[in-house]
């Protein structure tokens, strides 16, 4: 039998199920991270602890770490009531090759975890201690694309930023409200250096977010709560950064199957934790074998060897690059376009989607004949080789859990990265009304907002913020649907939204081939697949 939440005492059992353990005094590193943190991160969600804590782990192993992350999460305060604390941080990590070998680590680098929030004043004060102390050298960031957004589709703040703008730094609610008074504090604590790292899956992160910051900081500026010093503070490159990061490792939740691995073992306390905010998290996680994390290397309070655990550290150009070759090209669009055909088509599982020969033709449609062309290359990565390895080894991969549902959540803040970066650079070339799979792919978003699956029954879409809204402007629609008038009239709001996609779709003329496309996949069941279909057969392959 073995508890995590008291692994120590289990040393043999865990040698004997094959589980890596740690190589380092774990009650000093955690000790340590309690007392000088020199990292904290945001968002104690799947992806940090199978990216993050791991890295951290190996900084320990080589003893170029001596003090533990501490997490700080400003979402769902169950993830640290239920995820945390009652395994004193710790997690099992499984990493899944598709071969069906298991990797299993347990980490335990993570010092300690808070719900950093306001109204646990508690908590929040150990937060703000951790700001004002100069031993803290940087952060990073797993808060989701939305997390960075301070306002709705019309380009009005929401009203949780507007509330806070109003009333502060005394008790912000919106994370970029929290994280600008916590930068406040390490301000008056004597304009302490720090490195701002959004390690979140979208490009030029580390712009958006230091516009994030610096949107609240100028608003409280502007109705006295803070100084015009705190903003020269916050743009002083050699006080506070926004490192660009481009990140990339697959990890879906929690997966029952690798809960029963996990208990044939011997562990006794693998249950899979569904908060009321929908978060799906464990005392374990399962993730992929491959994964980058390249980061741009400006850190004004210095830095461990993040180079040694398998980071890698460059200039912004380069991270830019790397990136957006990923995130609008070579992976992110893929995975965006799978998962709305994916749950329209009737799937629950990525890997199976791979041997749908319509999906698989979209996606790399997609990737190898629009979004290729028009990717620059960044070097320390071949883009080829990269689509590649997605396609072939990444996606199909039967022992990654992953779901199409998963992957459409938050779609609304997405496209305009995932396939508008795309559409701007066809639209500089004069050449965008070229595009063909992105519209299908767009079309079939439009058509997956209806919540009725290729078959005709209803489906529960994945959570997005601005689903409601969408759905309401889609109202008029329904199977069977043909009239151009009121097909234009549901989607046109939509389609012209340059917050959503990046640019008006009508302008760059791309507006009316998405109608026509949305046209064909209400002609009843099935016109979906018949669509995505026709469109590979007349202009596939190319």
């Amino acid at each position: 039998m073995i508890d995590l939440k008291d692994w120590q005492k289990s040393l043999t059992e865990l040698k004997q199920a094959g589980i890596t353990i740690p190589n380092y005094d774990v009650a000093s590193v955690k000790e340590k991270g309690k007392e000088v943190p020199v990292w904290l991160h945001f968002g104690g969600g799947n992806l940090y602890r199978g990216f993050h804590a791991e890295i951290a782990q190996r900084l320990a192993d080589k003893k170029e770490l001596a003090a533990g992350i501490v997490v700080c999460e400003t979402f769902d305060k169950e993830i640290i009531e239920k995820a945390y604390k009652p395994f004193h941080s710790d997690v099992v990590e499984v990493v899944m090759h598709d071969d069906g070998m298991l990797d299993k680590k347990l980490l335990a680098a993570t010092a300690d975890a808070f719900f950093c929030h306001p109204s646990e004043k508690e908590s929040f004060a150990q937060v703000v201690h951790y700001f004002e102390n100069p031993s803290l050298q940087f952060t990073t960031f797993t808060i989701t694309e939305k997390g960075y957004h301070l306002k709705d589709a019309a380009g009005k703040f929401f009203p949780v930023v507007e509330a806070d703008i109003e009333n502060g730094l005394e008790a912000p609610q919106h994370t970029m409200s929290i994280v600008t008074a916590l930068l406040h504090k390490r301000f008056l604590a004597g304009k302490l250096p720090i490195a701002m790292i959004s390690t979140d899956n979208f490009s030029r992160n580390g712009k958006r977010f230091q516009d994030s910051v610096l949107t609240i900081a100028k608003c409280w500026q502007e109705k006295g709560f803070v100084s015009n010093e705190f903003l020269d503070y916050l743009t002083d490159s050699e006080k506070v950064t926004f490192p660009w990061s481009m990140i990339d490792r697959i990890t879906p939740n929690p997966a029952k199957i690798v809960q029963a691995e996990l208990e044939k073992l011997g562990f006794v306390d693998m249950e899979i934790i569904h908060t009321e905010k929908r978060t799906n998290i464990a005392p374990f996680v399962n993730t992929e074998v491959i994964h980058y994390l390249i980061i741009e290397d400006h850190f004004p309070n210095g830095r461990p060897a993040l180079e040694k655990a398998g980071v890698i550290l460059t200039s912004q150009e380069i991270v830019d690059k790397a990136d957006v070759m990923k995130v609008t090209t070579c992976l992110n669009p893929l995975h965006t376009a799978m998962a709305i055909t994916g749950c329209l088509l009737g799937y629950q599982s990525i890997a199976a989607e791979m041997e749908d020969e319509e999906i698989v033709g979209l996606i790399k449609a997609i990737g190898y004949q629009e979004g290729l062309p028009v990717v620059e290359d960044p070097q320390i990565i071949d883009p080829k080789q990269f689509i590649d390895e997605v396609i072939k080894k990444r996606l199909p991969n039967p022992n990654i859990p992953d779901t199409p549902q998963r992957i459409a959540s938050d779609t609304s803040q997405k496209v305009a990265i995932r396939f508008g970066e795309t559409i701007k650079k066809y639209t500089e070339k004069s050449a965008a009304q070229s595009l063909v799979f992105i519209p299908v792919a767009i079309a079939a978003w439009l058509r997956y907002l209806l919540a009725v699956d290729d078959e005709g029954n209803e489906f529960v879409p994945s959570p997005d913020p601005l689903l409601a809204e969408l759905q309401e402007q889609l109202a008029s629609l329904h199977l069977g649907e043909q009239s151009p008038e009121v097909i234009h009239q549901s989607v046109a709001s939509i389609l012209a939204n340059e917050t959503i996609f990046g640019s008006n779709l009508y302008e760059v003329g791309l507006g009316e081939k998405i109608e026509q496309i949305v046209t064909e996949m209400l002609v009843g069941p099935g016109a979906v697949r018949q669509t995505i279909r026709t469109y590979l057969t007349n202009f596939g392959g190319k």
